[in-house]
């Protein structure tokens, strides 16, 4: 029976309004593979329940996923309980034969623990139907740091090669992949490696869609979002924390060996994982190397480029012409894409923000560079700057490309549905036709 209380209609179009806006990333991710990394601390705090029913959603989602863990925590525990301390030089750890024992002995303690949160069959977990199945084994060849001015890090060790065709062998039979942080030799060593490494090199190995680093400390606030790889690199020169240098290290590593995003965020955000893969916002910092990262304002000096950029466009009719003095006096409402000092891509986006809407137009790419994906680059960035005003629609006038549009999720609409502003300029002989697409903006309330 329907409910009559407003909150329940309220809760119910938020609920909507979300699924709506996460169904398009729940499309893009099925059959992605994802290697997710957190430090031993993240096992032992109250959330790690929470963050594995969420990994088991991921995997029901169709995403393949390879876990890999940390056991810094555990392991400077137990030697603290025997009376010793993990020893460290240069900020690499040092590992000696009794710190080796304890290394083994959390890896297969927190190793069990994930496949036994992985099995559970409650009601109330992902995981009820899934029959989630966890495998692991000897998928990385290390060999020992060895000595380094001076100091013998004895088993403290570096990844030498990831069995990639092993992980991809399991991840084929549905299997959620676990990796932990030891790594073996052909003459029968082990040896204690960092989660990091460990998750880099699995990372570039698959060359996996994204790795997902769950940090203990974040890249600064004004860096939060999307960072290029260049901006990363800046940072690392600047890096007067070791956590954060750390971070970027590694993720600027990934990007350029083929990872084809990183995302870096908080462990204590209870579903931080979801909210960063599924909402438009993200909570944490991406660092990518695919087109997005070239997308940037377009600046006065960029006016030749559009122009050459758009001409070809304006004389086959595709877009209306805009003389030269129109473009640098509207050259702050265009995104341009940058390859090797020239315009591949650009578009413009004007906003009503009376009537909560926002006009993506002049949407050009080279022809050179058509499929690969830059018009949904462009797309995702226009639409990152018109939620961030706080506008619910956009909208968008065209005589060509209309599937592209539909193909995105704008709606056909009456040219009665354009702000009035821009319906007083509707071309009625150029017949453009109106899509609008709903951009469903959530409001986010702290609990009562």
């Amino acid at each position: 029976m329907p409910s009559n209380n407003p909150n329940h209609a309220t809760y119910g179009a938020q609920f909507v309004a979300w699924f709506r806006h996460a169904s398009p990333y729940i499309h893009a991710h099925r059959g992605k593979t994802f290697v997710i990394s957190f430090e031993g601390a993240a096992v032992d705090s109250p959330g790690f329940r929470n963050l594995l029913h969420d990994i088991a959603l991921l995997s029901s989602l169709g995403i393949r996923l390879v876990l890999v863990h940390g056991t810094r925590l555990q392991i400077e525990r137990n030697l603290q309980e025997r009376g010793l301390a993990m020893q460290y030089a240069e900020g690499m750890r040092i590992t000696d034969d009794v710190a080796l024992q304890q290394v083994k002995a959390a890896c297969g303690q927190i190793a069990a623990n994930i496949r036994a949160l992985l099995s559970m069959g409650l009601t109330n977990s992902p995981q009820i139907y899934a029959n989630l199945r966890v495998t692991s084994g000897n998928f990385v060849t290390a060999r020992p740091l060895g000595v380094r001015d001076g100091v013998d890090f004895q088993h403290t060790g570096e990844v030498r090669r990831v069995d990639k065709a092993a992980i991809q062998q399991q991840l084929e039979l549905g299997c959620i992949v676990l990796v932990s942080p030891l790594g073996y030799s052909p003459t029968g060593e082990i040896f204690n490696l960092s989660v990091e490494d460990v998750a880099t090199a699995v990372a570039i190995a698959l060359q996996a869609d994204k790795w997902v680093g769950l940090a203990e400390a974040l890249v600064p606030g004004e860096h939060r979002g999307f960072i290029t790889l260049q901006d990363a690199e800046q940072l690392l020169r600047s890096s007067q924390d070791a956590d954060t240098f750390r971070q970027l290290r590694n993720a600027v590593r990934a990007c350029k060996n083929g990872v084809a995003r990183v995302h870096l965020i908080e462990r204590s955000t209870d579903g931080g994982v979801l909210l960063e893969l599924f909402t438009r916002e993200g909570i944490g910092t991406m660092v990518s190397q695919n087109p997005f990262e070239h997308l940037r304002r377009a600046t006065i000096d960029d006016v030749r480029g559009i122009i050459e950029l758009i001409s070809p466009l304006e004389e086959q009719g595709i877009l209306v012409k805009r003389s030269r003095e129109k473009l640098e006096m509207e050259i702050g409402c265009f995104v341009v894409q940058e390859r090797d000092n020239a315009i591949v891509a650009c578009a413009a986006l004007y906003p009503y923000l009376e009537e909560g809407m926002a006009e993506l137009a002049c949407v050009a790419v080279h022809p050179h560079y058509k499929n690969q994906q830059r018009g949904d680059a462009l797309l995702a960035f226009i639409e990152q700057e018109v939620t961030a005003l706080g506008i619910s629609q956009l909208f968008v006038l065209t005589t060509r490309t209309a599937h592209w549009f539909l193909e995105r999720g704008f709606q056909a609409a009456d040219p009665e549905a354009l702000p009035m502003a821009r319906r007083e300029l509707y071309n009625y002989q150029r017949q453009s036709k109106v899509f609008i697409k709903a951009l469903y903006p959530l409001e986010v309330h702290e609990p009562g």
